[in-house]
C-alpha cells in the first residue's frame, strides 16, 4: 500500500482579536488536526514560531503555487530549528 503525501495547508489571517502573535493579511502555515477542526479551531504556526490553537474564522484558507509552498514550509522550518 502506498504512503500518501500530506499536503501542507496553508491560511490567510483576516482576523486576530486578542492575539499578539497573529498578522492580519500574514500567510500561516496549518498543522493537521482533527480534533481542533471538529471544535472549530486550526493548530497554526504563529509568530512565535510555535503551533497553537486559534478559531478557523479567524483565517481564510488558499492555495498556493508549489514554490510558495516550499518556501513557506522552509521558513516554517528554519523558525522552530
Amino acid at each position: 500500500m502506498k504512503q500518501q503525501k500530506t499536503t501542507r495547508k496553508f491560511v490567510i489571517c483576516i482576523r486576530n482579536e486578542d492575539s499578539d502573535d497573529l498578522v492580519r493579511g500574514k500567510v500561516y502555515l496549518v498543522l493537521p488536526d482533527g480534533s481542533a477542526a471538529r471544535s472549530g479551531y486550526l493548530r497554526v504556526v504563529d509568530e512565535s514560531g510555535e503551533d497553537y490553537l486559534y478559531p478557523a474564522t479567524f483565517f481564510v484558507p488558499i492555495t498556493l503555487p508549489i514554490a510558495a509552498r516550499r518556501a513557506l514550509v522552509a521558513t516554517a522550518r528554519l523558525a522552530t530549528a
